[in-house]
């Protein structure tokens, strides 16, 4: 507002004079000298905030506008930025740039009442301070050519690693084990002691390749526990960052795309909860600090 008022100044100085200009408009004559001081300098700020709003839409881009303020200031501070996070916020705000907001969840399984239930192990304690130390369950789907295509995810609570996935028409038992299969893989088969939530109602068997144990929490279910529901799942961040974006027309579209984003979730998305690393990098950082 002000520089606006100075521009006005600046623009009727020689035709009405400039005391009469202050005079009117009641505004301080100290503060004209401050911005006539400031002239030079302004067009060099205006080309370094133009500049920093290209690389914002760049950050925004490369991550399909997904990012909102804290995940481009993060992204930007990792490439060497020292910029202030409500600077970012400022400019974004200004020029319209906006991440994508979570949908609310929607339950996809239902705990089996006749399966014999699993010990609570969890009891309401989702936080992991090692690797290896819990593990959870997520499931969800996307349609496509008519019909129902499944992911199942089994995610290192730690990191928020996806340590296997496993994608199905259906949601029998093997959809569970191969994700729980690959995830044991994943960590080299050595897996002992790790607790792992499940459900009754899609798995009540684990690889007999590992020995790790199993729970279901308190609230019964494997993709309904309170760890999947209530923190950042890469299930549902995918559903709200890719899969609710487009519609797939074909099952190979749709098993390609979504074996890119959980690839891209891994290595190159940054959770708030991992202070705004990726999974890979939290892993990586929390070896480097073991040895």
């Amino acid at each position: 507002m002000n520089t606006r008022r100075w521009d006005f100044v600046s623009a009727h100085a020689e035709t009405f004079g400039v005391q009469r200009i202050y005079r009117i408009l009641e505004v301080p004559r100290s503060g004209y000298y401050r911005w006539l001081a400031g002239a030079k300098a302004r067009p060099e700020r205006q080309a370094a905030e133009g500049a920093l709003v290209a690389q914002i839409r760049e950050v925004h881009t490369a991550h399909k506008g997904t990012y909102g303020v804290r995940c481009v200031h993060a992204e930007l501070r990792g490439f060497g930025h020292a910029i202030n996070r409500k600077r970012v916020e400022r400019l974004m705000r200004r020029h319209g740039i906006e991440g994508r907001h979570q949908r609310r969840h929607k339950r996809t399984t239902v705990p089996d009442r006749l399966a014999p239930p699993a010990p609570d192990l969890v009891q309401r304690n989702f936080f992991a301070a090692q690797l290896d130390e819990k593990w959870c369950g997520d499931i969800t789907y996307v349609q496509t050519s008519g019909t129902w295509l499944y992911l199942a995810c089994v995610i290192d609570i730690c990191s928020r690693r996806v340590l296997g996935w496993s994608m199905a028409t259906h949601m029998r038992t093997e959809l569970v084990i191969d994700a729980l299969t690959m995830a044991v893989a994943t960590r080299g088969g050595h897996v002992d002691g790790v607790i792992s939530t499940r459900t009754g109602a899609v798995s009540t068997h684990r690889p007999r390749s590992h020995r790790s144990a199993t729970a279901t929490g308190s609230s019964g279910a494997w993709a309904g526990s309170a760890q999947a529901t209530t923190t950042p799942s890469p299930s549902r961040s995918g559903k709200r960052e890719t899969m609710h974006q487009r519609l797939f027309t074909t099952m190979h579209q749709a098993r390609l795309e979504i074996f890119q984003w959980l690839t891209y979730y891994n290595s190159r998305r940054r959770h708030s909860a991992l202070d705004y690393l990726s999974p890979a990098e939290f892993e990586q950082r929390h070896h480097q600090q073991e040895r």
